[in-house]
């Protein structure tokens, strides 16, 4: 059996986790292993690599993907569809295991029902994909937000100032949550729940009338205000490659904002795609290998319009249309766990 290995969206970390364990399952049961460069652009350009055991070998560790990725979408193009099955025939590919997020699934779901075997593996940081209790990269980026606000932390109560902290996260504050708890922030804001300015103000002022000369704000990227005075002006804002508003600056906005309304020195840090990049945490290494190993035991018993997820510690396989339903979000109840620390 032949199966094709693509990464696709945007990377994170735990990738090359994935690839490994495929390729070492596939070994075992005498598959042969093909990476797909650039994710689905990979197959349109005939870029592939023969994967076996050595050039698979010490990559558990690393970041990004050996396989390289894109944002790119067959179904987009002139033809897409039928070049897309020419192609995969011609290759002999058997199946196609996607590693990718909640777009990724899109396009996988969306390859499944034109005729391919496909078996799907979730990742983001965002760790916003139903049916899945965590994605691998989450775990890293929580991790490398958190130490950031335990970095802010010493030079907010140094200089007695409010330091934002903004992270990842468009529709789905899990970073921002997580981190935020961990971290000890004084406030945290994500795109679930809209919120003013003026009740981050409240929590600021209670702070500084209890002699507590510092605050730590983290926000999440997709973050929505009431205030039209947060909104962007038109000229600002950037389109990504999916068509959809390019986000980042969000603390910088509300910097501005506080300073301008209390006088407050307040600095901004953006963490981007620092999120993104280094070596996965162990807990990333781990859950990405089991969902590689699972991955191809499906594509052994053909268990193909399916994707590999963990529930309850274990793996389990579940129809794509279900994992890319609805997004996964923050709960009300969970929220408010944080929020017991907003004073």
């Amino acid at each position: 059996m032949k199966i094709g290995i693509l990464t696709s969206g945007g990377d994170c970390p735990g990738l090359n986790a994935v690839i490994r364990a495929i390729v070492r399952k596939s070994d075992q049961l005498g598959f042969e292993s093909v990476g797909i460069k650039n994710g689905w652009k990979g197959i349109f350009d005939e870029s592939y690599e023969i994967l076996d055991l050595n050039n698979v070998a010490g990559i558990v560790n690393k970041g990004g993907t050996i396989l390289g990725t894109s944002r790119f979408s067959p179904f987009e193009k002139r033809k897409g569809k039928d070049i897309l099955l020419h192609k995969i025939a011609r290759e002999n590919f058997d199946a196609i295991i996607a590693i990718g997020g909640d777009g990724s699934m899109h396009i996988a779901q969306t390859a499944f029902e034109a005729g391919l075997n496909v078996v799907g593996v979730p990742k983001t940081i965002d760790n916003d994909i139903s049916g899945t209790d965590y994605t691998f990269g989450f775990d890293t980026a929580v991790g490398i937000a958190t130490e950031a606000i335990d970095r802010l932390h010493t030079t907010a109560e140094s200089h007695h100032r409010i330091m934002i902290l903004e992270v990842m996260g468009r529709h789905a504050g899990w970073i921002a949550l997580y981190s935020g708890i961990a971290g000890g922030a004084d406030v945290v804001l994500i795109p679930e729940f809209k919120t003013k300015v003026s009740d981050v103000l409240k929590v600021l002022n209670s702070r500084y009338k209890r002699g507590k000369l510092f605050s730590i704000i983290v926000i999440a990227e997709g973050t929505k205000f009431d205030e039209k005075s947060m909104a962007k002006r038109k000229e600002d804002v950037k389109l990504d490659d999916f068509g959809r508003e390019r986000l980042g600056g969000i603390g910088n906005y509300l910097a501005d904002e506080i300073e301008r309304r209390t006088g407050y020195e307040c600095r901004a840090t953006v963490l981007g795609h620092v999120q993104r990049g280094g070596m996965p945490s162990a807990f990333d290494r781990v859950l990405g290998t089991r969902l590689g190993i699972y991955s191809v035991e499906m594509v052994n018993e053909k268990k193909f319009g399916r994707m590999a997820a963990l529930q309850a510690n274990e793996i389990v396989d579940i129809p794509i249309t279900e994992a890319i339903g609805k997004l996964k979000t923050v709960s009300r109840e969970l929220y408010e766990v944080a929020q017991v620390f907003f004073k």
